[in-house]
């Protein structure tokens, strides 16, 4: 059986190192603040990447994790570019889950310009439910895993300029996810930089995009930052005004 020590109240998944980062590193930051663990997985090594190698992605991910303060970051290698559906991949999500017993997981929406995005998405939904099956046997380290089924799905937004189901609001810890964000060094405009290949994320309007992006959301709720999440679960309300507060 699992420890306590291991478990989280947040679990995020990114196709690729720096998506968690990119796309709720504020959200992940608020909850910590919130006095609550979470751990990030990301499913494959970046090794496609037009920029960077899987050794330099490794390490800028360790720091990033260092820089955001996360209980733990752990690294599959389900292959970037292939993320095949298959029962070795769904097996290595659902060992995470167990491993880490969540309330909510965060993982990419299944609407995305990039297609292991998508693919993530599917293989994450998956395994949260699969993760709940007694009969469906994992192991961490050669130690049989209980079942563990999350309650709660978040799907972030990416590229995709999607309609969120709620937005969070950031804008207390907006601007230090950028430390976690910029540690990924090799993806980013960095000045003075010439020689390096173009990428989307490498144009140096691509920052400031992003911050565009959380003004907009924010100004949505009358916050300086915000966040859109996609729910997929249907979320039971005990206490209602615990969920929306007499602001």
């Amino acid at each position: 059986m699992e420890s306590d020590g291991s478990r989280v109240y947040a679990l995020a998944f990114g196709a690729h190192p720096d998506d968690v980062e990119l796309s709720c590193g504020a959200t992940l930051l608020k909850i910590m603040g919130e006095g609550s663990k979470v751990a990030v997985c990301d499913l494959t090594r970046g090794e496609m990447g037009t920029l960077g190698t899987p050794e330099t992605r490794r390490k800028e991910a360790a720091e990033a994790a260092k820089a955001m303060g996360y209980r733990e970051r752990v690294q599959l290698d389900l292959g970037d570019s292939k993320l095949f559906y298959n029962e070795e991949n769904l097996h290595a999500v659902i060992a995470v889950i167990r491993r880490f017993r969540p309330q909510a997981v965060f993982c990419n929406p299944a609407e995305e310009r990039h297609p292991d995005h998508v693919k993530a998405s599917k293989l994450v939904t998956d395994a949260c439910y699969y993760a709940g099956l007694r009969q469906l046997k994992t192991t961490d380290g050669g130690t049989p895993q209980e079942p563990h089924r999350p309650r709660h799905i978040f799907h972030y937004i990416q590229f995709r300029d999607l309609a969120p189901d709620m937005i969070v609001d950031v804008s207390d810890t907006f601007e230090a996810s950028r430390h976690g964000l910029l540690s990924f060094t090799s993806q980013f405009w960095q000045e003075g930089e010439s020689g390096s290949p173009a990428t989307l994320i490498k144009r140096k309007e691509f920052l400031s995009g992003l911050e565009a992006r959380a003004r907009a959301l924010g100004e949505q709720i009358g916050a300086q930052y915000g966040e859109g999440l996609i729910e997929t679960t249907t979320p039971a309300v005990r206490t209602f005004t615990a969920c929306f507060p007499d602001i």
